[in-house]
């Protein structure tokens, strides 16, 4: 195994993204995790029209958790990291980190958010479980820890 990465994304809290105090609504972190696993999978040469088409599979979320530490607001740059906890047989952990970025454009320490996703690799006909495929492994060693 290689030295970890993370892939990272940058995202504003966005008006439709919060609540009528000017505080992001829960929901909206899905979105922000949805894009920073598309972009891993695009950063990993397998973005998911590969995986889908040319591996023949589907990856299903069956789990989702999330803690919330700190409050993002209206207009607040964000950045997501996202990495692979873990490539079990037929399934995979993301893990996310919430980190908000100041007015001089560093990294704040203290987290907004965590999260994970596990997905599972399904065939695409009848959605049971199938072993990950090798090519998925090798793309995504980089950012697994």
């Amino acid at each position: 195994m290689t030295d970890l990465q993370k892939f990272t994304i940058e995202e504003r809290v966005r008006w439709g993204d919060v609540d009528a105090a000017g505080i992001i609504f829960y929901g909206s972190y899905i979105r922000f995790f949805e894009i920073a696993e598309t972009e891993l999978f695009r950063a990993a040469g397998l973005p998911y029209g590969v995986v889908f088409d040319e591996l023949n599979i589907w990856l299903p979320r069956v789990h989702l958790e999330c803690d919330f530490h700190r409050a993002a607001q209206l207009d607040d740059l964000l950045e997501v990291s996202v990495w692979v906890g873990k490539i079990g047989t037929t399934s995979l952990r993301l893990n996310f980190e919430v980190r908000r970025k100041d007015r001089d454009n560093k990294i704040e320490e203290k987290l907004i958010a965590t999260a994970h996703f596990v997905l599972v690799a399904t065939r695409r006909d009848n959605l049971r479980p199938v072993p990950v495929p090798e090519e998925l492994r090798r793309a995504l060693e980089p950012y697994t820890g």
